[in-house]
């Protein structure tokens, strides 16, 4: 479980756009709308390899990932924690998130290794530390 609360943590398993907040060189945060699939206790992110994200991350792990609901009354998890930048065996972790989204029209491209290559793709792993939210 990433959070003892039971509630939470159905939360982040049901649900699959979240606000990934890193922080730049001088401290101030910096969002950006996400993706993401759940892998156990871990929240995995696929991104391009050239985004301030990635760079970002690479210089401070810090991040937090806010998941929220599709609709009122905005329930949402946010969840901080430290992040490893993942550049190689990235097919498996990939495919988890096209999954998490395939119901919203997300569909996995044909040729997913050229993809993940063409884009320099990379996988953010977030793996939480402290998780705060509301459900109502």
């Amino acid at each position: 479980m990433i959070t003892d609360n039971s509630a939470q943590d159905q939360f982040l398993t049901d649900h699959r756009w979240a606000v990934l907040t890193t922080l730049r060189k001088d401290g101030h945060p910096v969002s950006s709308v996400v993706a993401y699939a759940r892998e156990g206790d871990t929240l995995i992110v696929s991104t391009p390899g050239a985004t301030f994200k990635r760079r970002s991350l690479e210089r401070d792990p810090r991040a937090t990932l806010c998941v929220i609901s599709n609709s009122e009354p905005f329930n949402f998890v946010s969840v901080e924690g430290r992040v490893d930048v993942q550049t190689e065996d990235l097919v498996d972790g990939t495919r988890k998130v096209f999954a998490a989204i395939a119901s919203v029209g997300y569909t996995e491209p044909e040729d997913l290794e050229n993809w993940l290559e063409q884009q320099q793709r990379v996988l953010i792993r977030l793996h939480p530390e402290r998780a705060t939210g509301v459900i109502r």
